[in-house]
């Protein structure tokens, strides 16, 4: 690419296939809302970026088509899922919105960089990781009696229930 004529205006999105279990928690396969079985790597690159920056915000796949849009200065379209990450493309230490992963019917998940909150449909559970000190999501705090893990459940739930306006109706 970078000797070709199209080097100049040419964006390039690299992403892996997300992680698999092989008996870790007693699960196969990709069955799971965990980091493990959801998070991918993914790598942008726009001409005119001299040199790579890491980024560690939270993004969905669904991100990629409205970040071309955007990158590519072509009309909003309406009713498109997705969020443009242009602006980590620019800053990325921009704060930035939770990640929402839904795996099948009522089994949601949503992650910050420090925290991670997953409900699994109508009372059937949940579970909620400080993703600093435990990152491999081993020590499920979300039914301690603590006042830090009573406000995060409730923001992130709040973020949940705005990002997906069914969960008001259910019973989560």
């Amino acid at each position: 690419l970078e000797n070709s004529k199209y080097a100049e205006n040419t964006i390039v999105m690299l992403w892996g296939d997300h992680g698999w279990h092989l008996g870790e928690k007693l699960k196969f396969r990709k069955a799971a809302l965990w980091r493990e079985a959801t998070q991918l790597p993914f790598i942008v690159y726009v001409p005119g970026m001299t040199n790579g920056k890491e980024c560690n915000r939270n993004v969905n796949l669904q991100d990629m088509y409205p970040t071309l849009i955007d990158l590519c200065d072509l009309p909003e379209k309406e009713l498109l899922d997705g969020t443009s990450i242009k602006p980590l493309l620019k800053n990325p230490k921009k704060k930035w919105t939770p990640a929402v992963t839904t795996q099948g019917k009522g089994n949601h998940s949503v992650i910050t960089e420090k925290w991670h909150y997953i409900v699994h449909g109508k009372r059937n559970g949940e579970e909620l990781y400080n993703l600093e000190k435990d990152p491999m999501e081993w020590n499920n705090l979300a039914y301690e009696d603590d006042k830090e893990v009573l406000k995060i459940k409730a923001e992130l739930m709040a973020w949940l229930k705005s990002y997906l306006p069914e969960l008001e109706a259910e019973e989560v």
